[in-house]
Formats: structure tokens, sequence, C-alpha cells
């Protein structure tokens, strides 16, 4: 059985610990910072073993070396972006494999957002580490890579079994909603998720991790038609 925690760090990070109950192993997915995830770590008994990282952006792995001087961890990310990632201790691509336990994460290419952008999908444990490719609601900005990029994420994305649970980097579910609302205003399933994001926020709980299916439902971006579409949406939410 796979546990993961949510841990918020900086304004709106989200930094994620999987845990792995018959090895006892633990990895931190983009840690922005170290301190307040060692100290999710040692609250629960865990011990931090990996660290798997989806892009090189400093608040995905800030937290890098002081984790690993503390822990002593294998630092995994993408080998397109090695150059930008010093603490990386294994460079994946497209096809490569990560464990934790006997879980395995299959790495996905999904450039866009940056340009050696990648996921992690557990496929038999129904988990999706997206980093800042696919949000709740929305997607990445194109930072180094372009909207046909995007759009094959998404479809690839959208490809995957509904009740994939999707692990998303940030809380921006409800600017997401806002604007995906003037795209889509006769959405109903768009409607009846805002309302209860809504609810969520004002409360200060999170709305992440989201699903595929709600995603299939509500995600604008992965509704797009076409690249043009999704360059249109793109920009409309950019200058929202």
């Amino acid at each position: 059985m796979l546990q993961v925690v949510r841990v918020p760090v900086l304004s709106d990070n989200y930094v994620w610990l999987l845990y792995d109950d018959a090895s006892g192993q633990t990895v931190a997915v983009d840690p922005s910072v170290a301190d307040p995830v060692l100290a999710a770590a040692a609250e629960r008994g865990w011990t931090i073993d990996q660290i798997w990282n989806t892009h090189w952006h400093p608040d995905h792995v800030g937290g890098n070396a002081g984790i690993k001087a503390e822990t002593g961890c294998l630092i995994t990310g993408p080998a397109a972006e090695a150059a930008k990632i010093d603490t990386l201790d294994r460079q994946v691509g497209e096809g490569d494999s990560v464990r934790i336990g006997d879980h395995v994460a299959m790495v996905m290419a999904v450039p866009a957002h940056t340009a050696g952008h990648i996921a992690y999908h557990l496929a038999d444990d129904a988990i999706l580490f997206v980093g800042d490719t696919l949000f709740a609601m929305g997607c990445g900005r194109l930072f180094e890579g372009t909207a046909a990029q995007m759009f094959a994420n998404m479809q690839r994305f959208k490809a995957l079994p509904g009740d994939t649970i999707v692990y998303c980097a940030h809380e921006y579910t409800e600017s997401n909603g806002r604007f995906a609302l003037t795209v889509e205003p006769d959405n109903a399933a768009l409607q009846a998720r805002m309302a209860d994001v809504v609810a969520a926020r004002a409360h200060g709980e999170p709305t992440v991790p989201t699903t595929i299916a709600q995603e299939r439902d509500t995600n604008i971006f992965m509704r797009a038609q076409d690249v043009a579409q999704l360059a249109e949406r793109r920009a409309g939410k950019d200058a929202f």
C-alpha cells in the first residue's frame, strides 16, 4: 500500500511525500524547500530515501540539497534538464522507470512548461505526479515549449484511466476554474465543481489531488479540440 501526503510550502506549492508501507521507503516529489518536508516525514517516522523532480524550476528543486545533506537520499530528475539541476544523481527520460519498493513509476516526457519536463506514472497504483504540466482545471504556462507540445500532453493524460489520481504541484484551482467558466459558462460539471472549490477554499481546504475523470469533464485545456484552441485558451489564461 502506498500513502501520499501533501506538504504545503511557500505561498501555493505542494510537495508530495510518497510512502510504501511494505518497504518503509519514502519519496519526496518536487521539494521546494527542505525543512518543512523533512519535518513532515519525521512526524510520521519516515526517512526520505529518494527525491523525484519533474523539472528544474527553483520552487521544485530548492529543497534537494538540504534533504540530501540530512538523509543521503537518491535524487532523480529529467535528463534533458540535468544542466539546470546540479543535485541529480540519476537522469531519466521517456520510457525509463523509477521504483519505490515494489511499485514502479514510468517516466513520461511532457515538455511545454519547461523543455525537459517529465511526469511519473505509477499505473498499477493509479497515481500520476505531473509537476506543473497539468493542474486542476488548468495547465502550466508555456515558458519553454509550445502549444502543440501541451496539446499532446493533454491528449496523453486524457487517455489514462479515469480513476488515475493526479498530484499537481500548486493550489491554482480556484483561479483556473474562474477562467474556465468564461470559456465554458454552460458546462454543468464545471459549475458544480467550482461551487465545491469555492467552498473548500473559503475554509482553507486544499482542492488537489484531482482525477483524470474530473479533468476530462472540467479542464478546458484537456477539452481543447486542437492546438489552436489550446493556444488561444492558454493566452487568455495568461492575461486573465
